[in-house]
């Protein structure tokens, strides 16, 4: 009975070793499996961890590709906008030159007639010393002015002073001429052209045109001798008859025409 029991036991204690054993294996392969199958969880959350990040650096990638394309976008729409801005600036520009070409044209033929006006001035201006002509020109004409200015301030003081110099002449002139006129009268040199004894007077052959007053007192002569003195009594423009001043006749002498008559006392000068 033992020897069964033992080997019922034996195969009991094989088959529950078998089954050990099988299920150690199958344990074995489920823990293989398990760890292989969290180490493929690892790997798979590894790589969706990369393929994540991978996805955010895109998404940034992507972001700033769009940010860039709306730049890009924006500066084809500002490139668009300068080109049709400088398309109107460079119609306005050929439409300037065109004008400029007809200003320039315009110039040329002022040149030209500039070049004839100031010719005498030396000509040979271009537009390039044109501007230095005509600075040249107006400095020359301030120069000019100034002098002018100047001048006129000299012709006025000349003026004043030709002024003040007329004037003395004029008082000198007429000084001079009434001293002639008095140095005339002092060596007016009259004569005697008629005599009447009789009733004592005589007549002369000079009046008021001569300076004769009836103040004026006359003496007589003969042969630059005085022989007596007569005093006007009435005057005319051209003769005058003198009353005869018998007192003073030397003795024996008797007036008679041709002789000569002079002033009495000079008239001061």
């Amino acid at each position: 009975m033992k020897p069964i029991l033992y080997s019922v036991a034996i195969v009991a204690a094989c088959g529950a070793a078998f089954l050990s054993f099988t299920k150690s294996q199958k344990f074995k392969a489920l823990e293989s499996d398990r760890v292989e199958t969290i180490a493929t969880k690892k790997q798979t959350l590894a790589d969706a961890d990369v393929a994540d990040t991978e996805i955010k650096k895109e998404k940034v990638l992507l972001a700033a590709s769009q940010e860039k394309q709306e730049l890009l976008t924006q500066s084809v729409s500002s490139l668009k906008s300068t080109g049709t801005s400088l398309a109107n600036d460079l119609a306005k520009v050929n439409e300037d030159l065109k004008s400029q070409d007809e200003e320039y044209a315009q110039l040329e033929k002022a040149l030209e007639e500039v070049n004839k006006i100031l010719a005498d001035l030396g000509g040979g201006v271009t537009l390039d010393t044109l501007p230095d002509k005509i600075q040249q020109i107006d400095d020359d004409k301030k120069a000019k002015q100034t002098k002018l200015e100047e001048l006129e301030v000299l012709v006025g003081g000349a003026e004043k002073s030709l002024a003040t110099s007329s004037a003395e002449l004029d008082r000198l002139t007429k000084r001079m001429i009434e001293r002639n006129v008095r140095i005339g009268r002092n060596s007016m040199d009259a004569v005697v052209t008629a005599v009447n004894q009789d009733w004592g007077f005589l007549v002369i052959g000079a009046g008021s045109n001569s300076g004769f007053t009836p103040q004026t007192g006359l003496l007589v002569e003969r042969d630059g001798r005085k022989i007596g003195r007569v005093r006007p009594s009435a005057i005319e423009p051209t003769q005058t008859i003198a009353e005869i001043d018998l007192g003073s006749l030397s003795s024996g002498v008797r007036l008679q025409p041709g002789d000569r008559v002079i002033l009495a006392q000079p008239v001061a000068n």
